[in-house]
């Protein structure tokens, strides 16, 4: 699979709960077999918070798996890859704040698994 940028990425729903300059909040809805593909952010933190789940958040460097279940909650800061599905490829949804600072998204080329 072919990294592409997060906004590009096909998935179920996008809701914009709020968004600033520096800051923005959105729901996202993934369908089973959807995900966010690997990418990185130069300046700002992503903070998951699982709503609907479970769903996986991994990185790279340091290489770690969260499984998050409904109202768990990660960080990833910036400069660390991070690949987002469901469990088992299964359907999730979960609310993500990312800031502060200037959003950015940097594709991470390679498979979404190992």
């Amino acid at each position: 699979m072919e990294a592409i940028a997060y906004e590009a990425a096909e998935i179920e729903g996008r809701e914009t709960v709020m968004e600033g300059a520096d800051m923005r909040v959105r729901v996202l809805t993934l369908a089973e077999s959807e995900c966010i593909p690997w990418h990185y952010h130069n300046n700002i933190t992503d903070s998951f918070v699982c709503l609907e789940g479970p769903m996986i958040v991994e990185t790279r460097a340091p290489r770690a798996e969260y499984v998050l279940q409904p109202g768990e909650r990660c960080e990833v800061p910036p400069k660390v890859a991070h690949y987002v599905h469901g469990l088992n490829d299964g359907a999730f949804k979960f609310l993500i704040v990312q800031g502060v600072g200037v959003y950015d998204n940097i594709p991470v080329g390679g498979k979404p698994r190992a």
